[in-house]
């Protein structure tokens, strides 16, 4: 079903046809492990009301929550998962996700400083034949709506050093998309009193992802 409804929302996106679509839905994933995958939970009602008064993607503004065992997960093209703390996935997610993933779904990890270590090990399980890459900066991702030439802002100063945005491919195909050392969701909340230039530069570069997941 998300396959069709990516579709539609390519029209949508592509002519600004804008009566009787669906609205695109956001998830946020709950995963075991202790991590705490429920953190900020404005960040993608915020995210969605940005992408309803910027772009013609008609965007669901409530939260969703779902887990890898969910029925309904196949209904929703887009998984934001992030947090601070560890990840687990047992054999069964691990083979929903890498169903969902080879099957047109996409997975969005934002490390809000603490869950590098438990991602990483995780994604393996998912893909263990593929590695993360990072991702060059004339990446479609990073000029879709809004340029960022020099590759992801960096919106939380936590950690030195830049920030990186990592991905894995399957048939050619961006599956997952994974920013580190930046915390673009920390952008999308109001908790945390970011300068609105970087709010601003957090929402663009949010925009932009779903903008490419939507038209690849």
């Amino acid at each position: 079903m998300f396959i069709r409804v990516l579709a539609i929302l390519l029209v949508i996106l592509v002519t600004g046809y804008p009566q009787e679509t669906p609205l695109l839905t956001l998830a946020r994933l709950k995963y075991q492990g202790g991590g705490d995958w429920y953190n900020d939970p404005d960040e993608l009602p915020n995210l969605a009301k940005e992408l309803n008064q910027r772009t013609n993607i008609a965007t669901y503004e409530n939260e969703i929550v779902t887990t890898l065992l969910d029925d309904k997960l196949t209904n929703y093209p887009f998984l934001f998962l992030t947090g601070h703390g560890n990840i687990s996935f047992n054999d069964q997610e691990v083979i929903r996700l890498r169903n969902y993933l080879i099957n047109g779904g996409f997975l969005y990890a934002d490390d809000d400083y603490g869950m590098d270590e438990s991602f990483r090990r995780e994604i393996a399980k998912v893909f263990p034949n593929q590695e993360l890459v990072e991702l060059p900066f004339d990446h479609p991702i990073y000029h879709m709506i809004y340029q960022f030439p020099n590759g992801l802002p960096k919106i939380h100063e936590h950690y030195e050093g830049p920030p990186k945005g990592f991905g894995i491919f399957y048939q050619d195909r961006l599956v997952v998309f994974y920013t580190y050392n930046t915390n673009i969701s920390d952008g999308w909340t109001v908790a945390h009193n970011d300068p609105p230039e970087k709010r601003e530069l957090a929402f663009q570069m949010g925009i932009n992802i779903i903008a490419y997941v939507l038209s690849h």
